[in-house]
């Protein structure tokens, strides 16, 4: 197998403080949030997605995310990202000092005004917007475009690729400084991954940021596989797995982080990550958390005797 393609290095960005907690009932406290991100940090998670500035009486679990990002902001080298529904939340992300904000955009039509109630192309307008705001406010947090859906959609079933392409180009134009793709549905498979992120690098370059996979179906690992075959080297996680997608049932959450840790570091692919100490993470938050569906095989199995 030729390995000469691989990253020798990649970067998990954990995503379980927003897109797994905004997925479940329970709402943890700022304290144990906090002692997240901390532990995260300590096990050397080195990106994390802190919260979303979307309102409050929407999404509760994570109304306390300009406390949370505060914190992350005192943790030396912590490259702290958070979602943004629109300009507003663009202008509390900019306030935080967020080193980054993602913009979520889903490619299909038919889910994007169910999830944001606007067409895909509002939220390119959107975009421009934000981008003017933040060249004007002097910051240096960089800008995202997440295109969703990007597989297919649980609302609307197909998705052509070259949709999902020009709306990625769409973004670039208006003034994303990354771009990523994401299985929302987790409809993606290994094959279909390597022929839409080709496309996608070609178009995009190095300003392709992100594979963002769900496990709903049991291909997350395979295809974040697929995307390392091109060169990806950067991928969202959640920590055991949780969360999902309001508009997907069924939806078992993303990738898990621990799991994604442990296939890429086995594959001589460093990330950084102490694989004990983010499986003793992975209990303290599953206790905060009981009753909550939890995924994952590492937890179970443990590391093997091979790996030092």
């Amino acid at each position: 197998m030729d390995m000469t393609n691989y990253p020798s290095q990649a970067v998990i960005r954990e995503v379980g403080l927003r897109d797994g907690l905004q997925s479940i009932q329970t709402i943890l406290s700022t304290e144990k949030k906090m002692a997240w991100v901390r532990r995260a940090y300590e096990a050397g998670q080195k990106e994390i997605e802190v919260g979303s500035f979307v309102p409050p009486k929407l999404l509760p679990q994570l109304a306390d995310t300009a406390e949370v990002l505060a914190f992350a902001k005192t943790l030396p080298g912590l490259f702290a990202s958070v979602l943004i529904p629109n300009l507003k939340g663009a202008e509390r992300a900019l306030e935080g000092n967020a080193d980054l904000m993602i913009l979520p955009l889903s490619a299909s039509h038919e889910h994007s005004l169910a999830n944001l109630r606007k067409t895909p192309d509002d939220v390119v307008d959107e975009m421009r917007r934000i981008r003017a705001a933040r060249d004007s406010s002097g910051k240096k947090t960089l800008i995202e475009g997440g295109v969703g859906t990007a597989f297919g959609c649980t609302i609307q079933g197909h998705v052509d690729p070259n949709e999902v392409l020009r709306l990625m180009q769409a973004l670039l134009d208006a003034g994303a400084d990354r771009v990523s793709l994401a299985d929302t549905v987790g409809y993606a498979d290994p094959l279909s991954v390597s022929r839409l992120f080709e496309k996608a690098l070609k178009l995009a370059g190095d300003k392709f940021w992100c594979g963002h996979f769900h496990d709903t179906r049991g291909l997350a690992l395979a295809n974040v596989f697929a995307s390392l075959q091109l060169g990806v080297s950067r991928f969202d996680a959640s920590l055991a797995g949780i969360g999902g997608c309001p508009h997907a049932p069924g939806a078992s959450g993303n990738a898990s982080s621990e799991d994604l840790a442990f296939m890429l570091q086995a594959m001589g692919v460093d990330c950084g990550i102490d694989l004990n100490q983010l499986l003793a993470l992975r209990q303290s938050v599953t206790q905060w958390l009981s009753g909550e569906a939890t995924h994952g095989a590492l937890w179970k199995s443990g590391l093997p005797k091979t790996m030092r």
